[in-house]
């Protein structure tokens, strides 16, 4: 608004001004080194040369006021010179004629101020070429023309000497001369909105521009929808470059991770296996991957990992970015999950899973017809295809996605493997390697008091390296002839060790053992952070501490492996990452789990219980060594025994092992599943269309090496007799169907050898269900594959089931276990009457479940039956996943229908296995139950309240919760609670949608 209250008008132009086509050049710029290259197929470049030739390159708008001249910089569309310049200087050469002449006539009307002589020089051939805006202006010039030409007809020129005058005529000249360009320019803005008719050379000619710069920009756009290039980190927006600065301190990427995005197999989106070292940094590739499939290509992504703790992980990391960037992020693993997943409209979804959930959402979508969705699937840890059923269990869905979708790319990351080549043409896919580390890995084996360096090359694959450097006693010596001490001191606790044990109570003895011969001084290092965690550890006993990690934490030692509860586990690898923690006795599973990384890896054994150890294993274990960021030089010493030294150059210095398929794994057991599914989901239906499938299966690839005795299609011929029999499918002639036992089989993901046992049970259930117990729900839902890891102890027993009510011992009775088959038992007597043991083991865990329901305090169930607080964390934890399981089965049919609501409630009961106002707390990724009691009892009583705090006073109000877990707490509530949200709006939307199918009253 200017000084007057008068708005000032602002137009904006853009100059479409003609240039010459020498000096065309298209304004599809390539982008910097560091940013991603352009997406475009060998088609659409094609295109981008086309339109480079045709288009001129777009200038930048200007703004002007309503005073300044909007045809100063006009150009002609149709030839190189400007009009008004040509105007311009015809005026000027009058003019100059008209100073040279000695006489001057009276001045005509401004409208006739084009005189004969300058429509001459302006020539005929401009002005037939112009386009219709101006063509309307040259009729009036004509015509103007004549009209001068009829009134000075009867007119005489005489001289002119008065100077006065003189300057009168100039400056009307001025006026007059200005008028032209003044005319010109209303005509052309006239009849812009109306041309006149123009002669057929000019309009084709300006028909052909038009239509040229139509197509043209009709393909720009095309190229633009079709374009995931949405800025410059790697095709994505500069705001996740700032996310990934701000939520994980990564200012750049190694050179690997920028070369292995721009591979043109993935600009093309084609298939990808990627093999690098243990901590390279492989995770990060594929988030930004996955990050440019949800926001550039808005599809949505799958992300396989193997294991609970991992999906958790990864759930929380990527929680922050889902609402930043406006994405969902869906937790499929242990109960959570929904099948088929909520289709939304305006949001696209990650969802992050475990292998065998995985596999069921693959099958819902492909059963709702929505796989083509799902744009991207990440496996982490591709190598686990050799791993026995879970192996099998990958593969299915890995080519039930390859062969009902083309539009979906898989991309697979895994450890060096001898026989990637396999993989490859499994997953028509391109391999990408690269033995990169952020630090450098030292391997060494220790024989005697001897360190040895690893050195392939050298002949005896073992260099000498140095002598231990370490007094024993000859009592220490006794205690620890394999030199542990020495080692773990020569690092802690300035910098950080992990001892990999070979058995868990070897973990615990090991700790022990170094924490009595350790100096005060390890007391002293970060006292007060080791007191807090050892408050931590009480809270999550609800009192009780384990007396090994009481012992040890104080040193700044504990234990890790699976008798820890998952909240012990969690606070002491926090813990160890923090350095409070500087050394952890753990066992192999650690190296497969959460990242852990140490500056020393020392292998206490070569062996994982009895069994000698991978080549596979021992890679991810020594990988650990070497701190990104932190150390120069990761290390890694293997003890061995003189026994061992020969098998241990074979370790360390062979190749590495090759992958197999695991389909036909405990007598082809994968491959019965596969089939049944295909089947029930009508992706085939005769053993041809079969036959055609399993072509595309990793097993077709090794087919040579892992049928031997039989062909596949003999195999398959079997495996199609094995589930008539079992009555799961049927036969139609040559088209095969699924029974409604099959389908509810395979939509609950239930173990084929089990799927007709528990039809019995739920069967038998239903003629006398105790209702007004947990009792039957739960001895339903034990897992059967557990039985056979835990003998009962009979006195336990027989004092447990005389606390049953008679309603809960006449249920036992009924299934197989009666009191006196138990007493006896107790009391070591003979039982002659035949019983199975299977179904009486189920009964001891039911037991077991059954306790810890009622009173939910882990440790008391623990010592009450004498079983490690892992083991009943693991029986809770796969009680919960049956529980899904039976739930799901139950849903395929009709006759177990009173089983849905019930099952449905305990499926929830056994997930947290905590008071109720806790459950909606603990569904929040990372909270586990004693934070969850501190924020109910701070007043964060629900998911809302939870989403809605704000993490600072989080902090301020919640003992020992650090800034990056009230962040992580927080996003993860509002990513829960907006999925809870949208899944509600959809059922809304989907209410309210008019039927497409909606009947209409007949027309007479």
């Amino acid at each position: 608004m200017n000084d007057t209250g008068k708005q000032e008008i602002k137009i904006k132009r853009v100059s479409s001004r003609k240039r010459s086509r020498d000096s065309l050049h298209t304004h599809l710029r390539k982008r910097s080194r560091d940013s991603l290259h352009t997406h475009l197929t060998p088609a659409r470049r094609h295109l981008q040369q086309c339109l480079s030739s045709t288009m001129a390159e777009i200038q930048a708008v200007e703004y002007c006021s309503d005073s300044e001249d909007l045809f100063g910089d006009y150009d002609s569309l149709l030839e190189d010179s400007s009009l008004l310049a040509k105007l311009d200087d015809v005026e000027h050469n009058e003019r100059q004629r008209d100073v040279q002449s000695d006489f001057t006539a009276p001045r005509p009307s401004c409208a006739d101020v084009l005189t004969d002589s300058i429509l001459d020089d302006l020539g005929d051939d401009l002005l037939e070429d112009l386009p219709p805006s101006l063509h309307q202006f040259q009729e009036q010039v004509h015509e103007g023309a004549k009209r001068s030409r009829l009134q000075r007809a009867d007119k005489t020129s005489t001289p002119l000497r008065n100077t006065e005058l003189q300057r009168n005529t100039e400056g009307n000249e001025s006026k007059v001369r200005r008028s032209v360009a003044d005319q010109l320019k209303r005509t052309m803005l006239c009849n812009a909105a109306s041309p006149a008719a123009v002669s057929r050379s000019a309009a084709l000619k300006e028909a052909v521009v038009s239509e040229e710069v139509s197509v043209a920009m009709r393909a720009m756009e095309a190229v633009c929808a079709e374009s995931t290039d949405l800025g410059p980190f790697f095709g994505l927006p500069s705001k996740v470059k700032e996310l990934m600065s701000k939520l994980r301190g990564i200012q750049s990427l190694y050179d690997w991770q920028e070369t292995c995005l721009n591979l043109d197999c993935v600009q093309r989106r084609k298939n990808l296996i990627y093999s690098l070292p243990t901590s390279g940094g492989k995770t990060l590739v594929a988030e930004i991957l996955v990050l440019r499939e949800l926001l550039c290509r808005k599809k949505d992504c799958l992300f396989i990992l193997p294991y609970i703790s991992l999906v958790q992980e990864k759930v929380r990391g990527l929680a922050s970015f889902g609402l930043e960037l406006d994405f969902m992020v869906e937790e499929y693993a242990g109960t959570k999950g929904r099948f088929p997943p909520v289709k939304r409209r305006n949001k696209r979804s990650l969802y992050i899973a475990t292998i065998e959930k995985a596999h069921s959402l693959v099958n819902s979508l492909i059963e709702t017809g929505r796989i083509d969705d799902l744009g991207l699937v990440v496996v982490d840890e591709l190598h686990m295809l050799g791993d026995g059923s879970r192996g099998a269990v990958i593969e299915m869905t890995l080519a039930k996605v390859l062969y009902m979708t083309k539009a979906t790319q898989i991309i697979g990351m895994s450890a060096t493997l001898g026989n990637i080549r396999d993989l490859q043409t499994f997953l028509k896919a391109e391999n990408y390697t690269n033995d990169f580390r952020p630090v450098q890995l030292r391997e060494y084996v220790k024989l005697q008091d001897t360190i040895y360096e690893v050195d392939p090359k050298d002949e005896e694959c073992f260099r000498f390296s140095r002598l231990l450097n370490f007094k024993y006693s000859s009592s220490l010596q006794k205690l620890d002839p394999d030199h542990i001490i020495a080692l773990v001191t020569e690092v802690i606790p300035t910098h950080s060790c992990l001892l990999f044990c070979p058995t868990k109570k070897n973990c615990e003895n090991v700790a022990a053992m170094i924490c009595r011969h350790l100096k005060q001084d390890f007391l002293q290092h970060r006292e007060a952070e080791k007191a807090v965690l050892l408050r931590e550890l009480k809270d999550s006993g609800s009192g009780s501490v384990c007396p090994v990690l009481r012992r040890t934490v104080p040193y700044g030692l504990a234990y890790h492996h699976s008798g820890l509860t998952s909240e012990e586990r969690k606070l002491v690898e926090e813990a160890y990452s923090n350095g409070v923690l500087c050394l952890l006795t753990c066992t192999s599973t650690l190296a497969a789990g959460i990242n852990l990384p140490a500056r020393r890896v020392i292998l206490r054994s070569p062996y994982v219980a009895t069994d000698f150890l991978k080549r596979s294993q021992y890679k991810q274990m020594v990988g650990r060594a070497g701190r990104a960021g932190i150390d120069t030089v990761g290390e890694s010493i293997l003890i061995l025994q003189d026994k061992d030294r020969l098998t241990a150059k074979t370790l360390v210095c062979a190749p590495m092992e090759n992958c197999f398929s695991n389909l036909m794994h405990d007598d082809g057991k994968g491959l019965r599943s596969l089939i049944l599914s295909l089947v029930g989901l009508n992706i085939t239906t005769s053993l041809d269309q079969l036959r055609d499938f399993l072509c595309g299966t990793l097993l077709y690839v090794q087919r040579r090496q892992l049928c031997v005795e039989k062909s596949l299609t003999e195999e398959l011929r079997q495996c199609v007799h094995f589930l008539k029999d079992k009555l799961l499918i049927t036969a139609d002639g040559q088209t095969l169907h699924v029974t409604k036992l099959g389908k509810a089989t395979y939509k609950g993901s239930v173990d084929l050898t089990y799927s007709n046992v528990l039809y019995k049970d739920l069967s038998k259930g239903l003629e006398g269900l105790l209702l007004n117990s947990y009792l039957h729900l739960v001895y339903l839902v034990t897992p059967y594959d557990m039985g056979s890891q835990c003998k009962p102890d009979w006195m336990l027993f027989f004092r447990q089931f005389t606390l049953l009510s008679a309603a809960e011992q006449k249920m036992s009775a009924a299934i197989g276990v009666s009191e006196s088959f138990v007493a006896r038992k107790a009391a070591g007597q003979t039982v002659r009457k035949s019983v199975n043991m299977e179904v009486v083991s189920r009964m001891y865990l039911a037991l077991v479940l059954f306790s810890l329901l009622k009173e939910t305090n882990l440790w008391n169930v623990s010592d009450r039956f004498q079983l490690s607080r892992g083991f009943i964390q693991s029986l809770l934890s796969s009680s919960s996943a049956f529980c899904c399981c039976v739930l799901h089965f139950t849903e395929e049919l009709e006759e177990f229908w009173p089983f849905r609501a019930l099952l449905t409630e305990l499926t929830r009961r056994l997930s947290y296995c905590v008071t109720s106002e806790l459950i909606p707390l603990m569904e929040v990724a990372g909270v586990m139950e004693s934070r969850a009691k501190q924020l109910f009892h701070a007043g964060y009583k629900s998911l809302t309240h939870l989403a809605n705090a704000d993490p600072a006073a989080l902090c301020r109000t919640i003992e020992n919760l650090q800034q990056k877990q009230a962040n992580q707490i927080v996003a993860s509530a509002k990513m829960l609670l907006n999925e809870k949200a949208a899944a509600l709006q959809e059922e809304v939307d989907e209410l309210l949608t008019l039927p497409a199918d909606l009947p209409t009253a007949r027309t007479l």
